[in-house]
């Protein structure tokens, strides 16, 4: 890895106890760099049958520093972390849509505080295990297609990608695992975690029921009939198959649902009208450098590791955006991300709506 940068200038790097950001950190040092590793505490409360793996992923961070003669610290976010991050999502499921926690986080949390944190502190730049590459402020997608991770980045503003390094976004996820054990780094073996991004293995039902109450409601057909019972219907995402528990017959698609009749909608047809959008209307548009171009042609992709699908800037405003799809998109999912392409360079995106 060569940024062509000086020797010894100083790198913030966030390790999360995980092999990807374990790596960064080693390539980092290898290069040349002043590196200090940060395990941010984010979320630390145990859920019912869910411990939080926090202490776990925090000493496995502290023995990647250990090992590799680097400088450890802890930033405790975790206040910050609920008011921006997990509010922002509770909000969203009562609202009715199905907002995205782990974009919201890079947003607030990794790529503004941890930023401000880290350069308050003397960093000329963070560092994180990202698979995603920079070049002068542009985000660009990473060599690995698979564990591209551009999606989820795609909030984080220009002039801090200036100062923001990805270590491995030149390389596989078989070649970061290949580093690690050549090197006996201690967490060469870790699994990924699952679930949500800052809790672990629970899942985002186990935690809404934490916070949100919800009581049963009908589930109907496109005919209208009630053909099944609910558990709570800010559980649904558009799209949903599996789940529904209801019998019998050719597999269900959640088409809808009304938050105020407590209603979910489902329907046979894979062709459903309410299906399926040929274009796609966006709000809290946010672009990394510069807006795109009315007219422009460009790529979208609406869910990570989704297939980019080609498209057309319609009706661009400050805050609004309207994209015309080549191609029609099934489960446009309202509170997810539709992000941006030119090629390789991320160029931003927006809420759906």
């Amino acid at each position: 890895m060569n940024y062509n940068l000086m020797s010894m200038k100083k790198v913030f790097v966030g390790l999360s106890g995980g092999v990807d950001s374990s790596v960064s950190a080693l390539l980092l040092q290898q290069a040349g760099y002043d590196v200090t590793g940060v395990y941010m505490k984010n979320w630390s409360k145990d859920l019912p049958g869910f411990p939080c793996p926090w202490k776990e992923d925090y000493q496995d961070a502290k023995r990647i520093a250990v090992q590799l003669g680097i400088k450890f610290e802890l930033f405790d976010f975790e206040k910050e972390y609920f008011e921006l991050v997990v509010q922002y999502m509770l909000d969203g499921f009562k609202a009715g849509i199905t907002p995205n926690p782990d974009i919201m986080c890079n947003q607030e949390i990794k790529f503004k505080l941890f930023y401000d944190v880290a350069r308050e502190k003397g960093a000329d730049f963070i560092a994180t295990g990202h698979y995603a590459r920079t070049i002068d402020g542009k985000l660009l997608k990473a060599v690995d297609d698979n564990k591209d991770q551009t999606y989820f980045l795609y909030r984080v503003e220009g002039k801090v990608l200036e100062n923001v390094l990805f270590p491995i976004g030149h390389l596989t996820k078989s070649e970061v695992r290949k580093i690690a054990e050549e090197n006996n780094l201690v967490t060469a073996k870790k699994k990924e975690s699952m679930g949500i991004c800052f809790v672990g293995k629970v899942g985002i039902k186990e935690f809404l029921s934490q916070y949100i109450d919800t009581k049963p409601g009908n589930i109907k057909d496109q005919n209208g009939v009630v053909i099944g019972e609910h558990e709570g219907a800010i559980f649904y995402t558009i799209g949903q198959r599996h789940g529904l528990d209801i019998g019998g017959g050719l597999p269900y698609y959640v088409t809808g649902k009304n938050m105020s009749k407590n209603e979910v909608y489902v329907t046979t047809d894979l062709n459903d009208k309410s299906l399926w959008s040929s274009e796609i209307n966006l709000t809290s548009v946010h672009w990394i450098n510069h807006a795109p171009k009315q007219e422009q042609s460009l790529q979208v992709r609406t869910r990570h590791r989704a297939t980019l699908v080609n498209c057309k800037i319609k009706n661009i405003t400050k805050e609004h955006c309207i994209l015309e799809l080549e191609d029609p998109i099934r489960a446009l999912t309202p509170g997810q991300s539709a992000v941006l392409y030119d090629g390789d360079i991320c160029l931003g995106g927006g809420i759906i709506c």
